[in-house]
């Protein structure tokens, strides 16, 4: 708004509950609102206005009594806010004569009055509200523009503006009224002095409230302030886009700025992340904390986040202000004709085939899901009503989704595996230890509600003096399925006696401000956990043994076998065979034949202390010996063709094996004879 004003209205309400900078803040309701006009041109000031607006629950809180002396008797013979916003409305025409033709805008100290108050009351009780409200000045920053040597905007209130007395008005002439009139007076003075010689100030390019959430979506080269990004929890699982923009209302949030979050199955988890156009507006966001959506409170906090969208999401999307819909269970032959057919003549499909975006892996198989657009909400929810109708041989769910969905559900199908699976060896390799202790000793201790941030030096300055009594290889973190760490530990002590001091000592200690629980547990009950289980108060919920998992689903290693025949351990100095130690689990192989499965834990370093020089495997009794018996073959699979017979004894250097004679070239007849083969067998 660049026009010259005739008008300025200046703006205050009050709630029943905190006031001053913690306005609207505890989501209470307006008990009271009142104004008065100035009068640009002639440089005047109207009457004061002041009504009182009954609210749904007339409970006042001991901050608005003290400030307003109201009490909950006066207010219940007053009207609603709907009425009194009419009103409003009614007295400003008959005082600015707003039907000839005069401009007017609001102006209110600070931000609150207007997005934290009017808007979000307003919404909740399903009030349409005046086109005025939509855009008003803040006195604040139209008076640091003339005074940036003052105070900060958060500090810079109504009565420290007005001690700068330099408006011409006498302190006599202060009225006799109550605690919002006062405000409104003491504004109202402050801007026919800010518009009087000689600071001669303009208001112009007042502040702006979006009237509606605009879809859209965000380039991966466009730059993010990350500085502007909230995490909203605990959404319905059924709420959309735009019922975070309802519940943010008064605030601008971005085009496009509203992420609802899946979790590893491609659901919503009930977190969206949610991007507005300023810190400012990220500020009063977070003042929304706790604030309800329906009968759920939502945890509004700060999260830093990258944003971006792929080039087919965007042409995708390229339409705007389309309703989007997704369909679930899709036969796996699906057609853009078979879903064009499911949808018509009752909802027909935005730009036909165009409107629809099949879902498929890297690989070009499809998953089952696509996306659908359409032009109104009134052809989206016809096309809901066919929920969980056949197509094919198949039932289709229908989700009404947003854009953020759409880039998400992409992301998650088209990216690659974050845990690749590890090929399987050719040639055996050394068995390892038992990882796990035997069950029904409980020398093992818990910890829950670690921080995310949480190491292993962390933890071991955790436990303090009792880290000396951690078996090597003891510490295994917890991960969850996004491979995140979860907040539990697991700690294998070297005795149930230590597992319980520790217990017992370590209880509910603080680590980097938070408390860590502590229980002492069985080997048994660890590998579970481990496994994918669940362990709480309740008992032992058995791993899901059908999801893909990293590790064979018995979760043990065979037991140690001999590295060297135990004839040939004199052939070696006897320090050589001094201080056995087992190889680090993380290394472990399997055979061929054995399926591989994702693993949920990750497995770290030894504490200190533990011994990091590799030797060898004591020979276990009655274990099987690797190569003892004459002739074994041991084939050698994926060497390079540059690769000789040097480099093949040193990779068995410390083994018994025979004579260079003994080595056989494996290749294929297609192979020169001034080639070198790609395999060796090893007699």
């Amino acid at each position: 708004m660049t026009t010259s004003l005739d008008y300025l209205v200046v703006f205050f309400s009050a709630t029943s509950g905190a006031g001053g900078e913690q306005l609207g803040s505890d989501e209470k309701e307006i008990i009271q609102l009142a104004w008065q006009v100035v009068d640009l041109v002639d440089k005047k000031a109207g009457a004061l206005n002041e009504v009182l607006v009954k609210p749904r629950q007339v409970e006042l809180s001991d901050e608005c009594k003290r400030e307003t002396g109201f009490e909950e008797e006066l207010l219940s013979a007053a009207e609603s806010l709907e009425q009194v916003l009419n009103q409003f409305s009614q007295r400003l025409c008959n005082e600015m004569n707003a039907g000839a033709g005069a401009s007017f805008c609001l102006c209110t100290d600070g931000q609150l009055h207007i997005r934290q108050v009017i808007h979000p009351e307003a919404s909740n009780k399903n009030i349409v509200l005046p086109e005025c409200f939509y855009s008003f000045f803040d006195l604040r920053k139209e008076f640091k523009k003339k005074f940036p040597e003052s105070a900060d905007l958060k500090d810079l209130d109504v009565q420290l503006m007005a001690n700068l007395n330099f408006s011409k008005e006498s302190t006599a002439d202060v009225p006799t009224c109550g605690f919002a009139s006062l405000k409104v007076w003491n504004m109202a003075n402050i801007i026919l002095a800010l518009i009087s010689e000689p600071i001669c100030h303009k208001f112009s390019h007042p502040e702006r409230v979006n009237e509606k959430f605009e879809t859209g979506t965000c380039s991966k080269v466009e730059r993010v302030d990350d500085n502007t990004v909230i995490r909203a929890r605990g959404l319905p699982w059924q709420s959309s886009d735009q019922d975070i923009a309802r519940f943010f209302r008064g605030l601008n949030i971005a085009k496009g700025g509203a992420a609802l979050c899946l979790n590893a199955q491609g659901r919503r988890n009930g977190e969206a992340l949610v991007r507005f156009v300023s810190e400012e507006h990220r500020d009063l966001a977070l003042q929304r904390h706790k604030h309800h959506m329906g009968n759920r409170y939502i945890e509004v906090r700060l999260l830093p986040v990258v944003w971006g969208t792929s080039s087919e999401v965007a042409h995708f999307l390229s339409k705007e202000n389309q309703v989007i819909i997704r369909m679930r269970g899709l036969p796996f032959n699906a057609t853009a004709d078979d879903v064009l057919l499911f949808f018509t003549p009752a909802c027909p499909v935005t730009g036909g085939k165009e409107g629809i975006l099949f879902v498929k892996y890297p690989d070009g198989r499809p998953t089952g899901d696509a996306f659908v657009l359409f032009s109104c909400d009134e052809h989206a929810q016809n096309a809901l009503k066919k929920h969980k109708e056949i197509l094919g041989k198949r039932y289709i769910e229908l989700f009404k989704s947003t854009v953020a969905e759409v880039q998400q559900v992409l992301n998650r199908y088209t990216s690659a595996p974050l845990i690749p699976v590890a090929p399987a060896p050719i040639i055996p390799v050394i068995p390892q230890p038992a990882f796990v202790p035997p069950a029904g000793v409980r020398d093992c201790v818990r910890l829950r509600g670690l921080p995310y941030t949480a190491t292993i030096e962390d933890i071991l300055e955790f436990l303090g003096e009792f880290t000396v009594d951690i078996r090597p290889h003891g510490v295994h973190m917890v991960l969850n399925q996004q491979g995140r760490p979860s907040g539990d530990s697991f700690i294998q002590m070297k005795s149930a006696e230590r597992a319980f001091l520790t217990a017992q000592k370590c209880h509910k200690k603080t680590m980097k401000e938070r408390y860590v629980e502590v229980f002492q547990c069985s080997a048994e009950e660890m590998n579970i956990v481990l496994m994918g289980g669940t362990l709480n108060r309740n008992g032992l919920s058995p791993p899901p043994c059908k999801l893909r998992r990293l590790s064979p689903p018995a979760y043990t290693f065979p037991p140690p076998a001999a590295v060297i025949a135990p004839e040939a351990a004199t052939l070696y100095q006897p320090q050589v065979l001094l201080a056995p130690r087992p190889l680090q689990p993380s290394a472990a192989f399997y055979p061929a034949s054995t399926q591989l499965f994702m693993n949920y834990t990750a497995y770290y370093p030894s504490p200190p202390g533990s011994p990091n020089s590799l030797n060898y495997f004591p020979s276990a009794a009655g274990g099987p010996a690797l190569a003892t018996q004459p002739g074994a073959l041991v084939r050698m699979h994926g060497l390079a063709y540059n690769g000789g017979v040097k480099e093949i004894l040193n990779i068995f250097q410390g083994y018994q094996y025979a004579s260079e004679d003994g080595f056989v070239q494996a290749h294929d007849q297609a192979r020169t004879l001034l080639a070198h083969p790609k395999e060796w067998v090893c007699i």
